[in-house]
Parts: C-alpha cells; structure tokens; sequence
C-alpha cells in the first residue's frame, strides 16, 4: 500500500486536529504522489531535502569532531582551503554540469538520441580535462607567488588542487542524476558519501599517528573525493547506458559552449556569492576568525537547504515545460515559490531557537558566531520568499541576463565586505551578505517578471503578472 500523508495523519493525530489539517494534507498527497510531473517534481524535492537534512546532520558532526580535533587555528585553515576547492572544481566544469540538464531534457522530449549520446560523453570528458589544467594552473600560480601567501596555507591549498577534477566529475555527473530525476544517486555521493569518508579517513589517520593538523585533514579529504567520484561515475554510467540504446553520437560543440557559456557566469556568480564571505574573511582575518563564521553558516545550513532542495526537484520540469508545455509553466513556477518559502521559515525558527548550543559543540570560542545568525537569517529569507528564480531563468534560455544579475550581486557582496569587515569584523561579513542576498532575490524576481510574465514572490499575486502580458 502506498504511503499516504492523510492517513498517516488520521492515523496518529487526534480526530479533530485530523479533520482540520485533512484539506492542506490532502493537497500535500496530491503534490507530492501524483503520477504527473508535478508529482516527480515534488517526490525528487522532498527526497532532495530529506537527503540534505541528512546531510546537514552529517556535516554538522563531522564539523564538530573535526574543529575539535585540529582546534580552531587549524580548522580554519582546513575550511578555507576546502571551501576553495569546492568553488574552483565547480567552476572548472564552465557551466557543462547545469546546461547538461538543460540538454538531457531538451533532446529526450524531442528524441534526439545522437545528440543525448554526444552531450553525456562530451561533458563527462570535458569537465575532466577543463578541471585537470585548471588544477595544474592553480599549482603553479601557489608555487610561483608561495612567498605572498601564509606559510601556513601554501601545502594545504597545494595538496587541495589534486581534488579539482574529481569534484568538477562529480558536479557533472550530478546534473546527469538530476536530468533524469534520479535524486539519489544526485545528491548522495556530494552530500552523504563524500563527508562521510572525510570524517572516516581523518579519524583513521589520527589513530595512524598522524597529526591532527590541516595536511592531514586535506589528505583525508582527497582520499574521500577520489573513491566517492569513481563510485558515482560506475553508478551513473552504468544507469545511463541502461536507459540510451547503444549508436551513433553527435557532437554540437558550437551550441553547447554557447549555451554553457553564460551559464558558467551565472553559476560562477551564485557559487562564488554563496562563499564569498568566507573568502573574504580569509583575506582580513586569521583561521580562527574564518573558523567562528564557516561554524555559524554551517549552523544555518538547514535553512539554506531547503532552497536547494527544491531547485534541484525542479530545474529539469522548468526545462521541460519551457520546450514542451509552455503553458503549465507559469503555474508550475509559482508553484515553487511555497515549496520554498514556508519550510525555509520553519527551519530558520529552529536554527535561531537551538543555535547557541549547537555552536557551542564545536568548542568554547564558537558561541561568539550565534548573534550572526538573525542577520544571515534574514538573507536566507529573502532568498527562499522568490523560488529558485535563477533556475527558471537559465532553463527558459535567459541565462544572460541571470548572470548580469549575478555578477551585480557580486560586486555588491565584495563591495559591502571590503567596506565593512575592517569596521565591523565578523559583523561586516553577515551584514553585507545578508544585504548581497536581499537585493539578489529583489533582482531576479523583477526579471523572471519582465521576462516570463511569472511573478515569483510569496506575497504579491500573479495578477500584475497576467496583465502585463
């Protein structure tokens, strides 16, 4: 018998709290149990987000033992030069992991076999390569400017860029999952896999005898990205061969890189603007500093997930809409504006009701992020209150002006950092991205609105939408 959301309800809840809630219940079964693509979407969002909860319990833990083994010098250390490889192998795919879900689906409804073949094999071979010289160019500028960068820095990132064109793999690979709704195999390597062997490797190193510094932390993640990418490429292959008849490919190389293209900008953008107030913390203050802040925004990652968990259930039926059934489209966007918003509100509650001690398990010195937590709060809101608006831009093919947006927000972020942290600190950074993020969501709104028609806001109604067309 199939799992039911309102008998489940009537089940355990008393009979008139049952008979209240059965209406909004009813319309969750029908969202998320329904054999449309509307009830895909919704069923691959809420394993999405099921997995990202997991997840942001896994991190937090290993967060958590890994600031207390290495101490808050050498954590810091460790997660700046983590999170800057995590950014640079993303980008090294040049946009090749999100225009390839904007393909799979593209080709699949208009059953273009060669060119399915062509993308699926191009994109795997090019984000390996783009991301390998990427790698051997990032080792050369450490060794070449190594006596301006912290001595402290330069083995650790050094021994980071070997990660590169695993994580680049592992990023493309992901939006193959995703092309095909496959939302476990997406997001599991990434964010249950991945962090799981961190932490296992680290802790075995340690009982080795090594010692519990940033090198040791980054062998221990090379290790963990290498096996988690091969296992995800055996996986992956293997489902899509199952699925594509063997025969010729077709290579549009031309299109692909012109469609890639902007979408590497946009992407760039909104991965760089996700990060860009560590960074920047890295460049004003020390590792302990950096430390404080990357625990604090862990902290509100169960916020943030919410936001991707939905555009990772949705990106490829925008995409599918915009080339089969423009029409569905509109309603189907607004639709994911409240799969955003009203979870992201709930899990900011908790994490502002339970942040203090949960920053206080990493260490005595942590705490000092928690009133961090009510301005990035804020951000995090405004974002989730328009729906993941970038996603329907770039599957729409309006992935240009998505990424003027996204560059403008990132000058605004960098902007607002440079000015603020040597005033302000730790403050500056939550303050000027909170700011980033607020104009971001007020931005892109307005132009899925002048664009699309669709407005894409929690509290403003589609009619100016409807009559503006």
């Amino acid at each position: 018998m199939r799992f039911s959301v309102t008998r489940t309800a009537e089940r355990f809840l008393p009979a008139p709290l049952a008979l209240r809630m059965r209406p909004l219940l009813g319309r969750i079964d029908a969202a998320l149990f329904a054999s449309d693509e509307r009830g895909e979407a919704g069923r691959m969002s809420l394993i999405a987000f099921s997995i990202r909860i997991v997840s942001a319990v896994i991190a937090f833990v290993s967060q958590v033992l890994l600031a207390r083994w290495m101490g808050g010098f050498e954590y810091g250390i460790f997660v700046l030069v983590w999170v800057t490889m995590i950014i640079v192998g993303n980008l090294a795919c040049l946009g090749a992991h999100t225009s390839i879900i904007r393909f799979i689906q593209e080709y699949r409804e208009k059953h273009m076999l060669a060119e399915l073949r062509g993308v699926l094999f191009a994109g795997r071979l090019f984000s390996l390569v783009a991301a390998t010289l990427m790698a051997g160019l990032g080792a050369l500028v450490i060794w070449l400017f190594s006596d301006r960068i912290e001595n402290y820095y330069v083995i650790p990132f050094l021994l980071g860029v070997l990660c590169m064109p695993m994580v680049a793999l592992s990023d493309l690979l992901q939006g193959v999952s995703r092309a095909y709704s496959w939302a476990i195999s997406a997001l599991s390597p990434t964010y249950l896999t991945r962090p799981v062997l961190i932490l296992a490797f680290m802790a075995g190193a340690l009982l080795a005898g090594f010692p519990p510094t940033a090198v040791t932390a980054m062998l221990a993640a090379i290790a963990a990205t290498y096996v988690t990418t091969v296992l995800q490429l055996v996986s992956v292959s293997a489902r899509v061969d199952a699925k594509l008849p063997a025969g010729p490919r077709r290579m549009l190389l031309k299109n692909w890189f012109a469609v890639s293209a902007p979408i590497f900008l946009v992407e760039s953008f909104f991965f760089i603007l996700t990060n860009a107030d560590v960074l920047m913390i890295g460049a004003y203050m020390d590792p302990r500093d950096v430390g404080i802040y990357f625990a604090t925004v862990k902290t509100l990652a169960l916020v943030h997930f919410v936001y991707f968990a939905v555009k990772a259930g949705v990106a490829q039926r925008y995409a599918q809409f915009t080339h089969g059934d423009p029409e569905r489209l509109a309603v189907f966007a607004r639709e994911t504006v409240s799969w955003t918003f009203w979870p992201s509100v709930a899990m900011a509650l908790v994490v502002l009701a339970l942040g203090k001690p949960m920053l206080m398990l990493f260490g005595p010195d942590f705490p000092e992020g928690y009133p961090l937590l009510f301005a990035l709060t804020l951000g995090v809101v405004a974002r989730a209150a328009v729906g993941p608006c970038e996603s329907l831009l770039t599957m729409s093919g309006n992935q240009n002006i998505c990424a003027l947006v996204y560059a403008l927000t990132l000058a605004i972020n960098i902007g607002l950092n440079i000015l603020l942290i040597p005033q302000f600190g730790l403050w500056g950074a939550a303050i000027a991205t909170a700011a980033a993020m607020m104009f971001e969501a007020s931005a892109l709104s307005y132009t899925v609105w002048r664009r699309l028609g669709i407005v894409m806001a929690i509290f403003i109604s589609a009619r100016p939408a409807e009559e503006a067309g």
